[in-house]
C-alpha cells in the first residue's frame, strides 16, 4: 500500500491575470517551480493565497492540516514592521502577504512544524523574529551581482558555512539563482534563534537556520528556478517525520 504522500503549503499572490477572454482576472498565482519540485520530491504541493484578515489562530488553523510550508518569494516587506522608514527603492507594500506570512511564520515554529523560506520568505522569517533587512543591496556592496537585469535571474557564488544543517544538505561552495536587492542584516540575527548558514564573498547574508528546529532554514537565493532538488527533497523528507509525530 502506497504510503501517503506529505502536503506542503506555499504562499503566493493574488494578482491580476490576463489569460485568454479574461483581462486581469484577480487569480491566486505562484511561479510553477515552487509546485514541480515539491510534487517531484514525492510532496503534495497546495497555495495558500494571502488573506488580510489573516491573524494566529487563523495561521493556526491551516497549518494543522499541513505538513510543511514553503514562504515564497515577493515583493519588499514593509519597512515599518521592522520598525524602518521606506528608502526610495522599496516597492509597494503587499500588507495582505506581509500579515498572512508573518502569521504563517509565527504558527510554524509555535509548532516545529518544517518550515522553508525563500528570498522574500527568508526575510519575512527574520522580520518574525525580531530582526531588520537591508532595504538597498547596492548601497552598501557597490554593485548589482544580486539583481543586474530588471524581471531577470542572474546568478552567483555562495559559500555554505561548516557545520550547519544546510552543509549536510548542500556543497561547500555553491552557484545559485538569484533575484534581491535586499537582504537579512546578519548583525540584526543576535537574540533571534537563526544563525548564519551561507555568505556571498561581498558578506550579503544568503542563508539562515535555526540550528534546533526539526526543519526552519530560509535561503536568500531562488532554488525553485534551478535544478538542484536538495532542499526541496530534505523539506519533504522532514514533513513525512511531521506527519507521524
Amino acid at each position: 500500500m502506497r504510503s501517503p504522500r506529505p502536503v506542503v503549503g506555499i504562499t503566493c499572490y493574488v494578482e491580476p491575470i490576463s489569460r485568454g477572454d479574461w483581462v486581469e482576472q484577480r487569480s491566486a498565482a505562484l511561479p510553477v517551480g515552487y509546485l514541480d519540485h515539491i510534487h517531484r520530491a514525492g510532496g503534495i504541493a497546495v497555495m495558500l493565497p494571502p488573506r488580510i484578515d489573516a491573524d494566529p489562530a487563523m495561521a493556526r488553523e491551516v497549518l494543522s492540516r499541513l505538513d510543511a510550508v514553503i514562504v515564497a518569494g515577493g515583493a519588499d516587506v514593509e519597512p515599518f514592521r521592522y520598525g524602518e522608514h521606506p528608502h526610495p527603492s522599496v516597492q509597494p507594500g503587499r500588507p495582505d502577504r506581509d500579515g498572512w506570512e508573518l502569521a504563517l511564520v509565527g504558527a510554524a515554529i509555535d509548532s516545529d512544524l518544517p518550515l522553508l523560506g525563500i528570498c522574500r520568505g527568508m526575510q519575512v522569517m527574520a522580520v518574525q523574529a525580531g530582526a531588520q533587512l537591508e532595504q538597498h543591496l547596492p548601497d552598501r556592496v557597490g554593485h548589482e551581482e544580486h539583481s543586474p537585469h530588471l524581471g531577470a535571474y542572474s546568478s552567483h557564488p555562495v559559500t555554505v558555512v561548516a557545520h550547519t544543517r544546510l552543509s549536510e544538505l548542500l556543497d561547500t561552495s555553491l552557484v545559485v539563482p538569484t533575484y534581491h536587492h535586499q537582504a537579512v542584516r546578519c548583525d540584526s540575527l543576535a537574540g533571534t534563534a537563526y544563525r548564519p548558514a551561507a555568505w556571498h564573498p561581498d558578506g550579503t547574508l544568503e542563508a539562515m537556520e535555526d540550528p534546533l528546529a526539526v526543519f526552519r532554514i530560509g535561503v536568500q537565493w531562488h532554488p525553485e528556478v534551478g535544478s538542484d532538488p536538495r532542499l526541496f527533497d530534505a523539506l519533504v523528507l522532514a514533513a513525512r517525520g511531521s506527519m507521524t509525530r
